[in-house]
């Protein structure tokens, strides 16, 4: 590794995950408070965000760990919570096509908030594109990691009433989507995935609506691709 390189990537992909460092520092310390509140210390809350990395699941996860333990039920919960990761995941074949060792470790940390932040941005061009990636997928890690820890301690010294607590990473991906659809050309994709959840809802309940979701954002994005440009 050029030290020098890996330096410059890191100071240019750093004010770009600052979005993310507040709202993960915010849903991390969350996390790391609900955890506490359910008997899980600082090492186990540390562990799960650590090897685990998956947001949403992981809040999911804590009513698995304090319910009696239903393995089928837990895969196909958690093939539904994560479901969206294979479509986004393979839209970053190209991205990360090229980087050697370092693609595993961006395809492991790869989440909402860096697909978000590495679709739609390119390094400068005197900045190293390998380390820049790596830098953005490590910082958004880190993050996620810290305010589980931050959290965890937190609650060790305060108690407060942690209803509603677990809607912060939902609001997180409000933001999120918001920050994309104010770009004129991720406006339509933007139309299509709200127009196909709210079929999937009509459809399938809330309670089923995630899959059936993902397949009809799909179709129509492959139907989408294949029309002809005017």
């Amino acid at each position: 590794m050029n030290n020098n390189e890996f330096k410059e990537a890191f100071k240019s992909a750093f004010p770009h995950t600052l979005p993310v460092l507040t709202g993960f520092l915010v849903l991390g310390m969350a996390y790391g408070v609900l955890m506490q509140t359910k008997g899980y210390n600082a090492f186990w809350s540390v562990l799960m965000s650590a090897v685990a990395f998956c947001g949403s699941m992981q809040f999911v996860a804590i009513t698995l760990l304090t319910t009696s333990f239903d393995p089928i039920q837990a895969f196909f919960l958690s093939l539904m919570v994560n479901a969206r990761h294979i479509f986004y995941g393979l839209s970053m074949l190209d991205k990360y096509k090229g980087l050697g060792k370092v693609k595993y470790f961006l395809i492991y940390t790869l989440c909402d908030e860096t697909f978000s932040i590495t679709s739609s941005i390119n390094p400068p061009n005197n900045i190293n594109r390998k380390y820049f990636l790596f830098s953005i997928s490590f910082l958004d890690y880190i993050y996620w990691i810290l305010g589980t820890l931050l959290g965890s301690i937190l609650e060790s010294f305060i108690t407060f009433n942690t209803t509603g607590l677990d809607f912060a990473l939902t609001a997180l991906f409000i933001v999120l989507f918001i920050e994309q659809i104010r770009i004129k050309e991720n406006r339509l994709s933007g139309i299509i995935g709200i127009s196909c959840t709210l079929i999937s809802l009509f459809i399938f309940s809330s309670n089923n609506l995630v899959i059936p979701a993902m397949i009809f954002i799909l179709i129509s994005l492959i139907v989408r691709r294949k029309l002809p440009c005017h």
